[in-house]
């Protein structure tokens, strides 16, 4: 009968509950948080109303078209190019300065119009993207260095601005198309 009489003992649960709480902290703080990151462009501010007439004076010569097709092959100004030969052919549009009638008349017109097909892989976009931004760099890098002499990103803020208002990065981006459904 003793045996029947003794109560039985129950665990501590107290303690668990603390164990599981230090576990779950040690997890938020030890666990990283991948962030996606995009492509840095800066959407230009909206046009007031005299601006809006001014764009209706853009002219072909000043427009570098680039468009990309389901294959990832690039049609620059109606010709096939490849991506390797993108940079030069963008820095050639856009310090022409009026020398080629063909090319733009200055760098503050020139703008490079870019279209994808909806079936462009990821890569091939982002390929583009590099090469024409890669462009710009030089093209600053060069003036920086011929008007400062020092490389762009080492300049001032205002040197910088400076460089950009020669150079302005115009890159009018349109929304893909289903080219291969059209044909």
């Amino acid at each position: 009968m003793a045996r029947s009489n003794r109560e039985l003992q129950e665990i501590n649960a107290g303690a668990m509950a603390d164990i599981a709480f230090l576990l779950l902290i040690f997890f938020l703080v030890t666990t990283t948080m991948d962030v996606d990151t995009g492509i840095a462009r800066k959407l230009p501010p909206m046009p007031e109303e005299e601006q809006i007439e001014d764009d209706s004076q853009i002219h072909a010569r000043n427009i570098y078209v680039v468009l990309v097709n389901s294959n990832n092959q690039l049609l620059v100004e109606g010709v096939p190019m490849d991506i390797s030969q993108l940079k030069d052919g963008a820095k050639a549009f856009i310090n022409n300065n009026g020398l080629s009638p063909e090319l733009s008349d200055n760098p503050e017109k020139a703008i490079i119009s870019l279209q994808n097909d909806r079936g462009t892989s990821y890569k091939t976009y982002i390929q583009v993207q590099n090469e024409l931004t890669a462009a710009y760099n030089e093209l600053r890098n060069t003036a920086a260095l011929s008007e400062f002499g020092s490389r762009y990103y080492d300049l001032s803020k205002s040197q910088q601005r400076t460089i950009r208002k020669k150079y302005p990065q115009k890159i009018s981006e349109a929304e893909p198309k289903n080219v291969s459904d059209n044909e």
